[in-house]
């Protein structure tokens, strides 16, 4: 009869331990249009896979009558189970507990999980709904943030690190998800600060609301550190899994391929034709991107951020790839300071997860102005230019239309060790436009025409004569720069087969504690 009441004690205590908050506080979350903790790992997760750790952990607290307030769990729930049959850790922060706010023993049961991850290769997924840190519990708090901070820098580039932002993230607690591989925000309940608009107010004198400050659509949007917007918590989750789908577990695994049901030689005669024959007219690199992947699919990462490039997964008969592209139809593709950065980093992840770089080149060259280069647009440039050359993986590169000038040397050219380099017919690879050429060779000729038809004749004759001889792909593949000229229709044949060449790749860098990437 004792083991009876022991076992049943057992159940209560779980019972109550998965009541968070209680059914107050459960309720007041589903009238914000947010799912609970629970409720978001059981949606995540395979169905019966999670196994939970640490339900039984409260705080140590005395002061401001927290010993009067005991919950279990503590208010974030921890653990591990599997996405698609693989193993992956999860901690979910409770927001019906103290209003998710971290305490010590909360920093404990995160760090726990991220040790475990670390030991066994698998990847870290953070939910976070947390009001910050647990004011009453002081530099311990303060103290916790920094332990999973020193956990998710060891981390990167060992294991996939995602943060789900399901609800509020502000102050400290920020730095976790800005440190690891990619975030999702939710619109309209999820928002990310370091500091509130009531002391943006009192500091600055700017009135600015929660939304306007840290919304989903302003980190999506304007500041990037959002990579993904979902509609609700719901799609942010599934939006998890659909990324692991890409992702080895660890950087000593391969991505996983899958079985591919769509014929690597599909000749796509739409490519043909797609390049408009105005070299100035935008046309739609994803419309490209979706006509040579599997199956037209295509994951597009950081979709509302720097526009003119294009960043994603998709794969190639089975096997994941990133995709690195220049946007014609936004600024007509041209680099400046966003996309650099934007594209530098997703390079640099595809690199450390042995993820191949399928990249597509149409780039008029960097912006030009006052604002770009006081900016630093050389320097975020040369971060693009870095993470190209540093990186070991399989890259495949396809020049569509314009390359030219340093925008065509960062697009992963062939000096910045680019496996295969092939060219559209349609490519012009150059130092730079006909028609600046023209005014820098010719401009002292030019000044001597006085008539200005004449002027204009003479012009329209240098600019064709430069285009004729230099924008094209057969002078750079003369001298080896461009391994091949392909038919656009068979761009998705080709990329498969160079990728199968390059798939036992060894590419080795110089011995260093680590490189100095400008920052």
């Amino acid at each position: 009869m004792a083991n009876q009441e022991k076992i049943t004690e057992l159940i209560e205590k779980r019972a109550k331990a998965k009541m968070g908050g209680g059914e107050k506080r459960i309720d007041s979350q589903h009238a914000k249009g947010k799912l609970t903790a629970r409720e978001r790992i059981d949606l995540l997760l395979d169905e019966d896979s999670f196994e939970e750790f640490d339900m039984f952990v409260t705080h140590r607290s005395i002061d401001f009558g927290l010993d009067k307030q005991i919950y279990l769990s503590d208010g974030v729930i921890t653990g591990h189970g599997t996405i698609d049959g693989r193993i992956v850790y999860v901690f979910s922060q409770d927001f019906t507990v103290f209003g998710g706010s971290l305490s010590e023993t909360y920093a404990l049961k995160i760090c726990k999980i991220m040790d475990m991850a670390m030991k066994v290769g698998a990847p870290v997924i953070g939910l976070n709904d947390s009001g910050g840190a647990r004011i009453q519990e002081g530099v311990r708090s303060l103290a916790g943030y920094a332990e999973i901070f020193q956990r998710n820098i060891m981390a990167s580039g060992v294991i996939p690190q995602i943060s789900s932002i399901l609800g509020p993230c502000a102050g400290g607690a920020v730095y976790s998800p800005a440190l690891t591989d990619f975030t999702i925000m939710t619109e309209e309940t999820s928002y990310m600060f370091v500091t509130g608009p009531k002391v943006v107010q009192t500091v600055t004198g700017e009135v600015v609301t929660t939304e306007q400050l840290g919304g989903a659509k302003i980190h999506s949007t304007k500041s990037g550190v959002s990579h993904f917007l979902a509609k609700n918590d719901e799609v942010n989750l599934l939006l998890i899994r659909k990324l692991l789908s890409y992702l080895p577990s660890n950087n000593l695994e391969e991505p996983p391929v899958i079985d591919c049901s769509d014929p690597i030689d599909r000749l796509d005669d739409i490519l043909n034709e797609i390049i408009p024959e105005n070299s100035n007219k935008p046309y739609d690199i994803v419309d490209v991107i979706s006509t040579i992947a599997d199956k037209g699919e295509f994951t597009e990462v950081h979709r509302n951020y720097a526009r003119n490039i294009v960043v994603g997964f998709a794969r190639f008969n089975g096997r994941p790839v990133g995709i690195v592209a220049n946007q014609p139809k936004y600024y007509a593709g041209v680099l400046d300071i966003e996309a650099s950065r934007k594209a530098a980093r997703f390079v640099r992840f595809c690199d450390a997860f042995n993820i191949p770089i399928v990249t597509l080149v149409d780039v008029p060259g960097f912006l030009p102005g006052t604002g770009q280069e006081y900016g630093g647009i050389i320097i975020h440039g040369a971060k693009l230019l870095f993470a190209y050359g540093e990186a070991t993986v399989p890259k495949v590169t396809i020049t569509l239309r314009k390359s030219y000038g340093g925008a065509h040397v960062v697009m992963s050219c062939k000096q910045l060790r680019g496996d295969v380099n092939y060219a559209w017919p349609t490519a012009e690879i150059a130092v730079m436009g006909a028609k600046g050429a023209v005014e820098v060779l010719e401009g002292r000729n030019i000044s001597k025409i006085e008539d200005s038809d004449k002027k204009s004749e003479y012009i329209q004759k240098k600019e064709d004569e430069y285009t004729k001889k230099f924008a094209n792909p057969y002078e750079a593949a003369k001298y080896g720069f461009i391994d091949d000229v392909i038919e656009p229709r068979n761009t998705r044949f080709r990329i498969i087969r160079a990728l199968e060449l390059l798939a036992n790749k060894k590419d080795i860098n110089p011995p260093k504690k680590h490189s100095n990437i400008p920052l």
